[in-house]
């Protein structure tokens, strides 16, 4: 199979586990998955099939929605609940107080990784370091806020759901709201419930993707890759262009059936003669080429 499948991935399971999981269920060796999420946290997660796997750190995942969770007064290694506590103290925030300071937070602003994270520097993990009880100084990544909801209030707990760019860490948010309430916070809870143009209703847990696989359905669950771009313009390469597109080599103008607009950097999925899709291409304005960005070569119908 090529293609993608949304899991609603649920507590206790990493990332990894869902993936192994489901390399069995759905007898599919070439398997991945985009976007990790913690092994507490729940919500969709991408996995990718087959030729699907070439998009795992190609599409780019800018736009990302969680709900969120946040506990005030408890300061913690990890910035969520599940680590140790550092500190913890008296909660006197007022409802107006707390949600200023976490109202504030929308917009731009320069968030530094915790060390419990999957980002690596010099080569490895932060949280290797972190668990050899090493701290490492970070960079602070410049991140983007869109939006903040506050859903419920029930001191210290604060419910909220945030929308927000790649890189965003929400635990990381959490502490950094706590430290401006000078009373410490942690995660609690999180769910992702968008993850680009994935979202959560369109997801399955483990154990309905199994009970739709028993049921020889899993082709109905299955987003084909060109379902993957659908803000991109579609090109037709014409039987003269077939040798270029095969080869992976740039493609001329009239090398495509379509007349499209000639912007530089913008991309198109590319069909071939026979009207199945093989390759996201870009237009070249200096070269007034059709530059090849991702290949799918092999056969990528469902």
């Amino acid at each position: 199979m090529n293609g993608v499948i949304l899991v609603n991935k649920e507590k206790d399971f990493t990332s990894f586990d869902v993936v192994a999981l489901l390399r069995g269920i759905l007898k599919q060796k070439k398997i991945g998955h985009g976007g990790t999420l913690d092994p507490q946290a729940e919500g969709v997660l991408p996995v990718f099939l087959g030729d699907a796997t070439k998009l795992c750190d190609f599409l780019p995942y800018d736009d990302k929605c969680y709900e969120a969770e946040m506990t005030l007064g408890i300061t913690t290694e990890t910035e969520d609940i599940w680590g140790a506590v550092i500190r913890e103290e008296q909660v006197n925030c007022t409802e107006e107080e707390v949600r200023n300071a976490v109202l504030s937070f929308t917009g731009a602003y320069d968030q530094i990784p915790p060390m419990y994270s999957a980002k690596k520097v010099n080569g490895k993990k932060l949280y290797e370091y972190a668990r050899q009880g090493i701290v490492i100084e970070r960079k602070p990544e410049h991140v983007f806020i869109e939006k903040i909801e506050i859903l419920s209030m029930e001191l210290p707990k604060v419910c909220f759901r945030v929308y927000c760019s790649k890189g965003t860490y929400i635990r990381t948010l959490c502490s950094d709201i706590g430290e401006k309430l000078a009373c410490g916070a942690c995660m609690s809870a999180l769910k992702r419930v968008k993850h680009g143009n994935f979202r959560l209703e369109d997801a399955h847990t483990v154990k309905e993707i199994e009970a739709i696989a028993h049921a020889g359905k899993t082709g109905e669950i299955l987003l084909s890759v060109e379902e993957l771009f659908p803000d991109t313009e579609k090109l037709t390469v014409t039987q003269n262009g077939m040798k270029a597109l095969s080869n992976g080599n740039k493609l001329k103008k009239e090398e495509v059936t379509a007349d499209f607009k000639e912007t530089e950097g913008r991309r198109y999925r590319v069909y071939d003669a026979d009207g199945v899709f093989r390759a996201v291409y870009e237009y070249s304005a200096s070269e007034e080429l059709l530059k090849p960005v991702k290949m799918f070569l092999g056969d990528l119908k469902k």
